[in-house]
């Protein structure tokens, strides 16, 4: 026989994953690789790199993971990793909650 899940238990599960999520794209993000992506390592050594355009969001504020504006480069990036943990979580539980609405709504489900 299966254990009923509770509120509290789903409540603190998401909080930790909530809290790790933040951890890692504020702190640990920080320490990723340093070396260029393997599109910008290919350019640069088969010598076209500078043949490169900027893109169109090159001057939005959370352009080359950091944010505009702040001096200190591991407090830009860990907010920029921050941000963007924020925003693909509400994104995602947004959609998530759109689609369990819509199914809900299913005559025939």
């Amino acid at each position: 026989m299966s254990k009923p899940t509770s509120k509290i238990g789903s409540g603190r599960f998401f909080l930790v994953f909530l809290v790790v999520a933040l951890f890692i794209g504020g702190v640990v993000s920080f320490y990723a690789s340093g070396h260029p992506d393997g599109l910008e390592f290919v350019a640069k050594s088969t010598g076209f790199l500078d043949t490169a355009k900027h893109s169109a969001s090159a001057g939005s504020p959370l352009a080359n993971y950091g944010v505009a504006g702040i001096k200190n480069a591991r407090l830009s990036g860990g907010l920029a990793g921050i941000i963007g943990v924020l925003v693909t979580l509400l994104l995602a539980g947004g959609l998530f909650w759109v689609l369990r609405r819509r199914a809900g709504s299913d005559p025939g489900a």
